[in-house]
């Protein structure tokens, strides 16, 4: 069941063009720089949509200083994306994670870049310093614009008709990106935007680099040759 937390005063004649959506999941700690950083983009006319999983810690109320829209929705990204589209507003959404940071003028690159593709991502930095972390977002990059398979954590933006088109994320477990972007790219190839969102790499610097390659690139894979995401759940995990 979806809960609405808090709700600014939206009583602006017209919609924003773009309605950033961040589901989260106790992440109380490092939300409010992320929301800050935020910022610019909700002086710029944007709104910002968090979707909390059912967190343990302070995630609502930290979301509710930085946010126009706090929801409570059933955990799992795919749920918790799908329920912050469903409240938007805006004419373009983009599915943010919650330890990432957009680019300089990111409203301005999406909309000039949904004037020649139907939808789109950002190439990703992760936020470390090791040498192979450097391998590894060039690795996803140029996997991602061959492919024209995003991931999440690279910022997928879709306009908002097209997204209820496809009836939006489906609400498995994991790979919800990957299997979005499958039916996205029956319609086009995606925007692949050359700045770069930073994404946190605490999942790779905590559980290993070369395990959590293995790990993953495993569970694509297998996901790849016809595993339901929700028999790969439990090797998921792991990385968590």
């Amino acid at each position: 069941m979806i809960h609405v937390v808090y709700m600014k005063n939206l009583s602006m004649p017209t919609s924003p063009h773009l309605s950033i959506i961040i589901p989260a999941m106790n992440e109380a700690h490092s939300l409010v720089f992320y929301l800050r950083l935020l910022q610019r983009y909700r002086h710029a006319g944007c709104e910002i949509i968090v979707v909390d999983g059912g967190s343990q810690d302070a995630t609502p109320r930290v979301a509710r200083q930085w946010a126009d829209v706090v929801l409570n929705a059933p955990r799992g990204r795919a749920q918790q994306m799908n329920a912050g589209a469903r409240v938007a507003r805006g004419e373009v959404l983009l599915f943010l994670h919650a330890d990432s940071q957009l680019p300089p003028h990111a409203e301005r690159l999406i909309i000039q870049a949904l004037h020649t593709h139907v939808w789109g991502r950002f190439n990703v930095r992760l936020s470390g310093s090791a040498k192979l972390l450097r391998v590894v977002e060039t690795l996803m990059n140029l996997r991602s614009c061959v492919t024209g398979i995003a991931t999440g954590d690279q910022g997928i933006f879709v306009p908002r008709h097209l997204f209820q088109r496809l009836g939006g994320f489906a609400e498995q477990p994991l790979m919800e990106d990957i299997e979005f972007s499958r039916r996205l790219r029956r319609y086009g190839r995606p925007a692949c935007l050359r700045q770069r969102l930073i994404t946190s790499s605490r999942r790779w610097e905590q559980q290993g680099i070369l395990r959590t390659i293995w790990l993953m690139w495993r569970l694509r894979w297998l996901y790849f040759w016809g595993y339901a995401a929700k028999d790969l759940k439990r090797d998921y995990s792991d990385l968590r």
